[in-house]
C-alpha cells in the first residue's frame, strides 16, 4: 500500500496495490499492520455501505464529542468526490478542507481522523460507497455543516441544481454558527 499524508495534518490518501491478469484484480483493502506503521493506531469497529445516484450528496456530518468518528472511506463502484473538513478547535488548518475523487477504477482510500467532518457526492452514474468508522452512531451527538457554506468554498464539481440531498442535509449550519465542538 502507498500511504500519502495530505495537506491537512492527520488526512492520508491510502493506495492498495492491485495484482491484476485478463480475470480481474485482486487488492489488500486493509491491514492493520501496515496501517499503524504508517498512519497510526485505530480500532475499527464497524463497516458500513450505503448506494446512490448520480449527484447524490451525503454531508458533512460529524459526530460530536465521546462520539466523533474517525473513517477510512473507499469506493467499490463508480467515483464521488470526498470532502474532508478540519473542525478540530486547536488546528492550525480549522475549517479547511481537502476534497479527493474517490474511484472504483483506481481504488484510493481517505483516512479521515476524528474531528473532521466528512461528505461526498456522486459523479458517476451510480456508486456504492464503503467505509469503515472506529465509534457508532450516536444522532444525539450529529451535527450537519451546510454543503454550500460560501466561507468553506467547496467546490463540488456538480450544479448545485443537480444535488439530491436529503432534509438534514438541506438543513446543514454555516461553520461560523458553530457554538462548540468537543472531540
Amino acid at each position: 500500500m502507498e500511504f500519502q499524508e495530505l495537506d491537512i495534518k492527520g488526512v492520508w490518501l491510502i493506495k492498495p496495490k492491485r495484482f491484476g491478469d485478463s480475470r480481474g484484480y485482486f487488492s489488500e483493502t486493509w491491514k492493520q499492520g501496515e496501517f499503524e506503521a504508517n498512519v497510526g493506531k485505530v480500532n475499527f469497529i464497524q463497516d458500513n455501505e450505503s448506494f446512490s445516484t448520480y449527484g447524490v450528496l451525503r454531508g458533512l456530518h460529524l459526530q460530536r464529542g465521546h462520539w466523533s468518528q474517525a473513517k477510512l472511506v473507499r469506493v467499490s463502484i463508480g467515483e464521488v468526490l470526498d470532502v474532508a473538513l478540519d473542525l478540530r478547535p486547536d488546528s492550525p488548518t480549522y475549517g479547511h478542507h481537502v476534497a479527493v475523487r474517490l474511484t472504483h477504477e483506481g481504488g484510493e482510500q481517505l483516512f479521515i481522523p476524528r474531528g473532521f467532518a466528512h461528505g461526498f457526492v456522486v459523479l458517476s452514474h451510480q456508486a456504492q460507497f464503503q467505509y469503515k468508522v472506529d465509534n457508532v452512531y450516536a444522532p444525539q451527538s450529529e451535527m450537519t455543516i451546510a454543503f454550500n457554506d460560501p466561507d468553506l468554498g467547496i467546490d463540488w464539481l456538480i450544479d448545485p441544481q443537480e444535488m439530491l440531498l436529503s432534509d438534514k442535509d438541506k438543513k446543514g449550519i454555516r461553520l461560523k454558527d458553530v457554538k462548540s465542538l468537543e472531540f
